[in-house]
């Protein structure tokens, strides 16, 4: 019987028939590219001359590329420049290999108030104007524990001089000095100047870390309050205009405006103390309103008192805040 007359009988192709008669060869399990002998691949020797190169102590400060040209220049040639950069990422001798300086970690600022005028908080922001390129910096000083406005100046510019003068005038107006300046990093914060000035009256400065906003939270949320007001204008026409759009603004926030952070009394009777019988005041009310619906209850309220501390960087708070991340983590 031939193999076609089989296989047609069986019902197979002959394909398979002589397949399975002369199974192929079982193949080896690819290499990796990593493991595969490379030819051109540099010696361990030969890497170490090169990674005695770079380290070398005339050689240190410069780059991957000078240190290959002059010792190509002094006749020595171990591998392409491609191969140097390569040998310097591995042992991680690349980048910026000059020595350079080093900086201790910035100090967080750690600060409490526990009265009025203990503790004040600075800062500018900017206000636009109609005209592109010209806007107007808006200092500002708070006092801490009351969140009160104790100084504020606008000016097309910021300089040492007139925040000088604007900390000058808060001083006479208050009869009394902070212990603490608290203040960002800006040019007006830190000058010479203004450094001699807090030391002659013998008020310490304080100051956030570079590129940390919540460094400086009080002022910070001011600024914003400020901008989200409804009628707060984008854009000021003028100087004046925002000198007199800012005088009301700053009226109403110390007099006027129930803040959050200090059980929603004005900053300034919280700074004078009057908060106290407005407290009065209130659980007047809300114990009428007990006594008149008792049902409608499920408590006695209790009117808002106030915090007896106001912290910058509370420690406590920040070591729970990692302790919870550890758990969590």
């Amino acid at each position: 019987m031939t193999v076609m007359a089989a296989c047609r009988l069986m019902g197979i192709s002959r394909a398979t028939r002589y397949r399975r008669g002369a199974p192929p060869r079982a193949r080896k399990a690819p290499v990796p590219q990593k493991e595969r002998p490379q030819p051109a691949a540099l010696t361990e020797q030969e890497r170490a001359r090169i990674e005695a190169f770079l380290i070398d102590e005339e050689y240190a400060d410069l780059s991957v590329s000078q240190v290959f040209y002059r010792a190509l220049d002094k006749g020595v040639y171990i591998a392409s420049e491609s191969s140097w950069h390569r040998v310097a990422r591995a042992g991680k001798l690349n980048g910026d290999r000059r020595a350079l300086a080093t900086h201790k970690p910035s100090v967080i600022p750690e600060l409490c108030a526990s009265r009025p005028n203990q503790v004040w908080s600075w800062d500018i922001t900017v206000l636009r104007s109609v005209d592109r390129g010209r806007n107007f910096r808006l200092y500002v000083i708070l006092d801490v524990f009351s969140r009160y406005v104790v100084g504020w100046r606008l000016e097309p510019n910021e300089r040492t001089f007139e925040a000088i003068d604007m900390i000058t005038d808060a001083l006479a107006r208050e009869q009394t000095k902070p212990e603490v300046l608290h203040a960002d990093r800006g040019s007006a914060m830190t000058s010479i100047d203004m450094n001699r000035f807090l030391a002659k009256l013998g008020i310490t400065q304080s100051h956030s870390r570079p590129r940390v906003s919540n460094d400086n939270p009080f002022s910070e949320a001011q600024f914003k309050t400020m901008k989200y007001v409804l009628d707060y204008p984008r854009h000021f026409n003028d100087i004046e205009h925002a000198r007199d759009w800012t005088t009301g603004f700053i009226n109403s926030y110390n007099t006027e405006h129930r803040h959050s952070g200090i059980g929603y009394y004005t900053p300034e009777s919280v700074h004078n103390g009057s908060w106290l019988a407005l407290r009065q005041q209130r659980q007047a009310v809300l114990d009428a309103a007990w006594a008149a619906h008792p049902q409608r209850h499920r408590q006695r309220s209790r009117a808002h008192t106030i915090h007896t501390e106001s912290w910058i960087n509370n420690p406590q708070q920040r070591a729970d805040r990692l302790e919870k991340l550890s758990q969590t983590g």
